[in-house]
């Protein structure tokens, strides 16, 4: 009775013009925890998930028509969302019917794409979810690591098939998939030292790519030869204005940092970092990125400031994912010429787009940098 009150299918099971009769009725496409998590939400109002269980439970949620539950599954896979678990969650989205978690695996895709393709996960994919990667334009990722993750699939896939995962069954798996790997924008250097070798490519297909490089006249290829669009990178700039020679910012070692939260899930690629003032010089930055304390991402990097009042990009290896309502601590420590442009009127809120930036200060900045005023003037995000 309780099970037909909270279930629509179960109803139609127990009491339906075809009910089953039988003292026993056998469940074989549901796992036990997971047909278990349904009961206790049906029983008591218990939500109870996890990360091993919660397809599985969703699945039953849709099976058997428990929309709140399965809403509840949704949320808490948008939640732990990530670029180890995007791809899976992207194939199991588009067969569950889920647009909105099916869209939010496309922005961790893009942001992080080549985490996302490096991943465990990435070679359990099925082979439509591997094509609509593959033909994805928004990709934030060079094609040889496009390349190179679609080849890892097909071994997985072979193992699937019960092939042996030589060159040439890793090609046939693969079949026209192939072909929406965007080989001939590729760096030169990436081509002939990566899938020239690889032996995936016919003979005839490596020559004609290799002709597509360097021959003014250029033959016809099977292969995608305009570059992926990727994502352009957006800037947050937190100061309305900048000074310089007043004050001589001094660096010494010590740390310039902020804390800062967002309203939306966001990546950040990279900070925009001022330079100096007189006249061009080179600065050596180690960029970080904390949660509560944790490091996240950080960088040790060099780049040239030619004199002007401009930021200068700085980027992380991969752009990291920020979530909403968390405050997060970019830092950087700079060396290099110490009469340079430092940040003025400052705003502790910045909207950029359909994001909203949050700033306050650090306890980690130990070199005058806040709210008002100092360094960091920029963070580089997808969103």
């Amino acid at each position: 009775y309780v099970l037909a009150v909270g279930s629509s299918v179960f109803h139609a099971m127990f009491y339906g013009e075809l009910a089953e009769d039988k003292e026993e009725i056998r469940i074989p496409d549901v796992e036990p925890p997971s047909f278990l998590a349904m009961l206790k939400y049906i029983y008591c109002d218990e939500i109870d998930l996890c990360a091993d269980t919660v397809l599985a439970t969703l699945y039953a949620a849709k099976k058997y028509i428990v929309p709140h539950l399965a809403r509840a599954c949704v949320n808490f896979l948008e939640t732990s969302l990530s670029a180890k678990n995007a791809c899976v969650l992207l194939s199991q989205s588009c067969l569950f019917e889920e647009p909105d978690l099916t869209q939010r695996c496309w922005e961790v895709i893009d942001a992080q794409a080549e985490l996302a393709l490096r991943s465990e996960g990435f070679c359990d994919i099925d082979a439509q979810t591997l094509e609509s990667i593959l033909q994805r334009e928004t990709l934030n990722a060079k094609e040889m690591v496009v390349f190179e993750a679609a080849l890892n699939w097909a071994e997985a896939e072979c193992q699937r098939r019960d092939l042996v995962p030589t060159i040439e069954n890793k090609r046939l798996v693969l079949g026209k998939a192939i072909y929406l790997i965007r080989i001939p924008t590729m760096a030169l250097e990436d081509f002939a030292n990566g899938a020239a070798q690889s032996g995936v490519l016919t003979l005839n297909e490596t020559n004609d790519i290799f002709l597509w490089y360097t021959a003014s006249k250029k033959p016809d290829l099977l292969f995608c030869t305009k570059p992926r669009k990727g994502l352009s990178p957006q800037r947050c700039h937190r100061f309305q204005s900048c000074a310089y020679r007043s004050n001589q910012w001094r660096y010494r070692g010590r740390c310039d940092s902020i804390q800062f939260a967002v309203d939306k899930r966001v990546f950040i690629a990279g900070f925009g970092l001022y330079g100096s003032s007189c006249g061009s010089a080179e600065y050596s930055a180690k960029i970080e990125l904390k949660r509560q304390g944790v490091p996240m991402a950080q960088r040790i990097i060099k780049y040239f400031s030619d004199g002007s009042s401009s930021t200068f990009l700085v980027w992380f290896d991969y752009p990291v994912q920020i979530e909403p309502d968390t405050f997060y601590t970019a830092s950087v420590v700079l060396d290099g010429n110490e009469l340079s442009y430092f940040g003025q009127e400052g705003m502790t809120e910045v909207q950029c787009g359909k994001v909203t930036f949050q700033f306050q200060c650090s306890s980690d900045s130990t070199n005058g940098t806040g709210v008002q005023g100092g360094q960091i003037p920029e963070l580089i995000f997808y969103a």
